[in-house]
């Protein structure tokens, strides 16, 4: 799949997560095959204002590219300056959010509050198009209810302004999480453009992704929760859309090993005790299947040092306290 100059391979794409697509985990996933990662989203006028949070979400390490820092707002001026702060940053791609459904978002009008006004999506891309040399491509949901389903002509409208490439999230802002994602929305996005649409919504297991793309006939798929302490995942499903045998499962020592390459990567950005609570949410993730993990997760959450973490992890057996 390429988007504009970029080149995406294999087309599929590490989905932003808040606290989770730091540049630690993106890496980890570009090393485990992941064609694109995209950092978690960041505020435009944050961006534009200098607030100090907003900035570090800019930072770009060399192992990651291709990677997307994507943006949110609807303020057009504010997404054209910060889509120019992207590409300083070193970013491959501008990605535009339309399809955050979190209420503090929606209800500044920012995120798949778009969806109920496209002319103001249309002219936000239009801006961030202007603002860039790099590719912009847009995430958006299938509408803003069940009601008013319009990702399609919202679609060809931003592939009309410039926009290179779509992720269509199956679901409505109604839906939420909580309703299977409707995958035809995506086919029908899919039959109004003809820039690269990215299919996402419901892929928690490699094979999703070549049903995903088979059913709607989709570009590429972007992936969520099936990455979660799992970036084995592109690797597995690199090799099922190849056609080539599927990786030895990952053991448990794989999946400690991992973990712990995670947490001092974090370190190393953040300090320890920072790094190690930022890491917090995802560890449960890395153990979950491994035997005896479940005794000693709730006592990972209360670890400030790593010494502390390898002391909780020994006794599974798994990892050295060397």
């Amino acid at each position: 799949m390429r988007i504009g100059s970029v080149t995406v391979d294999p087309p599929v794409v590490l989905a932003p997560m808040a606290g989770v697509t730091a540049p630690s985990f993106r890496q980890i996933s570009k090393e485990q095959g992941a064609g694109l990662v995209v950092a978690e989203m960041v505020s435009a006028q944050g961006l534009v204002r200098g607030n100090a949070r907003s900035l570090e979400f800019l930072e770009v390490l060399d192992g990651e590219h291709p990677m997307a820092i994507q943006l949110f707002g609807s303020d057009p001026d504010a997404l054209r300056q910060a889509a120019a702060m992207a590409e300083d940053a070193g970013a491959d791609i501008v990605d535009l959010n339309f399809g955050c459904p979190v209420p503090k978002i929606t209800r500044n009008g920012d995120g798949s509050a778009l969806m109920r006004d496209p002319d103001r999506a249309v002219r936000c891309a239009k801006a961030a198009v202007s603002g860039t040399r790099l590719p912009v491509t847009v995430k958006c949901r299938a509408g803003w209810d069940r009601d008013s389903v319009n990702a399609p002509e919202l679609c060809k409208k931003l592939e009309d302004v410039g926009v290179m490439a779509v992720t269509v999230h199956g679901r409505t802002r109604s839906d939420g999480y909580r309703e299977p994602a409707d995958w035809n929305v995506i086919r029908a996005v899919k039959a109004a453009v003809s820039i690269p649409v990215i299919g996402n919504g419901d892929v928690v297991a490699p094979e999703d992704v070549v049903r995903l793309m088979a059913e709607t006939g989709c570009d590429g798929v972007a992936v969520a929760r099936g990455a979660l302490g799992n970036p084995w995942f592109f690797a597995e499903a690199r090799a099922r859309l190849q056609g080539e045998s599927e990786p030895e499962p990952v053991s448990a020592a794989q999946r400690l090993s991992t973990l712990m390459r995670h947490v001092d990567l974090q370190i190393q950005r953040h300090g320890e005790g920072p790094g190690i609570r930022e890491m917090r949410k995802q560890m449960a993730y890395y153990l979950r299947g491994i035997p005896g993990s479940a005794e000693v997760r709730g006592r990972l959450n209360a670890a400030e040092t790593r010494a502390q973490l390898v002391a909780l992890l020994v006794p599974l057996g798994l990892v050295d306290d060397g």
